[in-house]
């Protein structure tokens, strides 16, 4: 990989450039997409269904797990399909076929970046604006850990997702789905002590969720609002690394020979 260090540049800048590059909007679609989702699901969630986010602003919680969230979901969409849709260019010449799922989860961190500055923003407004009694803590430190739980979870997941791809094409129908209904299980918006108190015997289901916990920490570093320990933040990031190295080893299998099945 190192030595292909400079193509895995080239991918990055691709992706970044080509993705809005005919739109109207173009880069503003990074801005329109959380904002317009937290608004819907603090309507839905929070005025009509109820749900208490406590001391924390509505609008702000649900950005604050939108924001997180959608850094998994987008490496897991655009790493889930690599197969399929780099076929023209891996029956051709040869590289590290790992280099295109990595520069995809790569340059979904210039996303990510953009998204945070947002959630930065509407954070300060809420603080000095609206006077929120929410502030930072010391567990911040912790956040490149979330971010890269979140990577390797999507980077391992979509290697295991695209080496099954090559064989049973239905299953990129089931992607898109399978991710909003995780997204669910994930205390995306609501709070976990809420499942708790509702249906406790279905908590676990949550619980259990190491994204759910990843987003839970995040919103605890930067609200205070949120389920934290070391134990759990640790245990995901390990898990993560876990999925991720299966997710290469799949992956690593399946590129010897997939060009006969895709």
């Amino acid at each position: 990989i190192w030595q292909y260090r400079d193509l895995l540049v080239l991918f990055v800048k691709r992706d970044i450039v080509t993705v809005y590059k005919q739109t109207v909007l173009g880069p503003l679609w990074f801005l329109i997409q959380p904002l317009l989702t937290a608004l819907i699901f603090t309507f839905i969630f929070n005025y009509i269904a109820g749900i208490d986010t406590g001391r924390t602003s509505a609008y702000l919680f649900n950005l604050a797990g939108i924001s997180i969230w959608n850094y998994f979901k987008e490496c897991l969409n655009t790493t889930s399909s690599t197969f399929v849709t780099n076929q023209s260019v891996f029956s051709k010449v040869y590289f590290p076929r790992v280099i295109v799922p990595l520069s995809k989860v790569t340059s979904n961190l210039v996303k990510f970046g953009i998204q945070m500055l947002i959630f930065i923003g509407f954070y300060l407004y809420f603080v000095f604006v609206k006077g929120d009694a929410i502030r930072p803590n010391t567990a911040l430190v912790l956040f490149p850990f979330l971010v890269l739980t979140m990577a390797f979870f999507g980077l391992g997941l979509g290697m295991i997702l695209t080496s099954m791809t090559t064989k049973y094409r239905d299953l990129n129908h089931l992607v898109t789905f399978g991710v909003q209904l995780l997204m669910y299980l994930s205390a995306v918006m609501y709070p976990l002590h809420v499942v708790k108190e509702k249906v406790p015997s279905l908590s676990w289901l949550v619980e259990y969720n190491p994204l759910a916990m990843v987003i839970e920490a995040f919103r605890y570093m930067t609200l205070g609002d949120g389920y934290f320990t070391w134990t759990s933040t640790l245990g995901s990031f390990l898990l993560s690394v876990v999925i991720f190295l299966i997710g290469l080893v799949i992956f690593n299998r399946t590129e010897k020979n997939f060009i006969d099945t895709v």
